[in-house]
């Protein structure tokens, strides 16, 4: 009997919570922000050290279709975030975060969009990765854009969007506090994969039996595997905004 689209998008959804949990990765925290919702997740992003935006702590919720891992989610910032590739509503604007369709006037390649190889743990790390190197070519935000073009054609004299960026920063810290989060903020504690120092032990994760689930992606990986080599044969990462969000 073949899956039904929410279906799937729940047993994905599950098992990529877990392994989070279970194997947390340098960078960010994740929850549910109802544990009744698998579909919304709130995220905290760690400003990287070494940039702007070190010490920071970011949140965010991040919202999945029914069809999930098939279409890509969606992001925005709660915490306030100046950034080129980041609408002032907070709505993250990112290559991979487009649907995988052709639209060549995006100027965007097939590959640089979602495509269902891609989870959250690509879509967080690419977010880091933009923070320090966003794209200007085609901003959500021309004003931040126009500002970080200043504070970089100028080697960072012109302190405009340097000023914006730490305040930010500091704002951030009362979350932080809140949550009972220390932010790393050298390399070393950055790089360090570890449980955050609160967990979420509330959370309720048992929506379905680990060894039916994994009998159930084993058989869809079998059918799948053929269609998706054909649909993308490129699977590079990408960490800028080549189009309109």
């Amino acid at each position: 009997m073949a899956q039904s689209p929410i279906g799937g998008a729940v047993k994905a959804l599950q098992l990529e919570l877990k392994k989070i949990q279970e194997e947390p990765v340098e960078g960010f925290r994740v929850s549910l922000i109802n544990d009744d919702n698998l579909f919304e997740w709130e995220v905290a992003i760690f400003g990287p050290p070494g940039t702007l935006y070190e010490g920071g702590y970011f949140k965010a919720h991040m919202k999945f279709p029914a069809d999930y891992p098939y279409n890509p989610p969606s992001v925005k910032f709660i915490s306030k975030m100046w950034h080129p590739n980041v609408y002032e509503n907070g709505d993250v604007c990112i290559s991979i975060l487009h649907p995988p369709v052709d639209d060549p006037q995006s100027g965007e390649l097939p590959s640089e969009r979602w495509n269902p190889t891609q989870n959250v743990r690509t879509v967080l790390l690419s977010i880091i990765s933009l923070l320090n190197e966003p794209n200007t070519f085609s901003p959500a935000n021309v004003d931040a854009s126009v500002m970080f073009r200043k504070w970089k054609d100028s080697k960072g004299k012109d302190k405009e969007y340097e000023n914006i960026i730490r305040k930010q920063v500091l704002a951030t810290k009362e979350d932080a506090e809140k949550d009972g989060v220390t932010v790393p903020t050298t390399l070393q504690e950055y790089c360090v994969s570890v449980k955050p120092k609160q967990a979420d032990t509330n959370m309720d994760v048992d929506f379905y039996d680990d060894d039916d689930y994994q009998d159930d992606i084993d058989d869809e990986d079998d059918d799948d595997e053929d269609d998706e080599d054909d649909i993308y044969p490129d699977d590079d990462d990408d960490s800028g905004n080549g189009g309109e969000s």
